[in-house]
């Protein structure tokens, strides 16, 4: 079974490697530091599974996924990551990553790797306990995002403005400039006719939590 890992954490990528390099069935083709890599590596490879980190600069795992399913989508991505965030879980889903699992259950990564390989769908304990509520959380989010005509793009802007972020915060975390996230609220805010930043955290809350 031939693999690649994507992670931008290169010490963390060698750790992996040395650890599944130990299972014979598994052969670590290549490695790389970003989505952007990851879309490249794999279009370059085939490998039979991409093992590959979500929060990463440039293009995070979700983003080159979603891309690179869109091109293969027989690929077999497996998304590794610290965090067990709820948006991170219904994305993950979203775009037909066959698994997701904690960078903590470290013991289990080669066996998910086979799983994954053999056509199962992998999601750790954590994650997996979650899915239901997630799922009837996520449905009535979209039934809700349908009706006021907002993209999930829109969304994601939507609650960032919510949790407090200003306009420089949020261009750092979409990597867009400051003139760009002040057109997009203001396009938001005139599409939900809603007066200001204070009032859309309230439909976010209302209408997206």
């Amino acid at each position: 079974m031939k693999i690649i890992i994507v992670d931008d954490d290169k010490l963390a990528a060698l750790s992996l490697k040395t650890i599944l390099e130990t299972e014979p069935e598994i052969e670590v083709l290549a490695m790389g530091n970003d989505g952007l890599e990851a879309i490249s590596l794999y279009d370059t490879y085939k490998p039979d599974v991409l093992l590959m980190d979500i929060r990463m600069e440039k293009c995070s795992g979700l983003e080159a996924g979603e891309i690179i399913l869109k091109s293969h989508p027989d690929a077999k991505i497996l998304l590794l990551t610290t965090f067990s965030d709820d948006e991170y879980i219904i994305r993950a889903l979203r775009i037909g990553a066959k698994g997701y699992i904690l960078k903590q259950a470290f013991e289990s990564i080669a066996s998910a790797i086979i799983a994954v390989y053999n056509g199962q769908n992998v999601f750790g304990d954590a994650v997996m306990e979650k899915i239901p509520s997630l799922l009837n959380t996520n449905s009535s989010i979209e039934k809700n995002r349908n009706i006021f005509g907002i993209t999930e793009k829109e969304i994601d802007l939507i609650r960032l403005v919510a949790d407090g972020k200003n306009n420089k915060e949020i261009a750092n975390l979409l990597f867009l400039s400051e003139g760009t996230i002040r057109n997009y609220i203001s396009t938001i805010l005139e599409k939900l006719e809603l007066r200001d930043r204070t009032q859309l955290a309230c439909f976010y809350y209302k209408n997206l939590s």
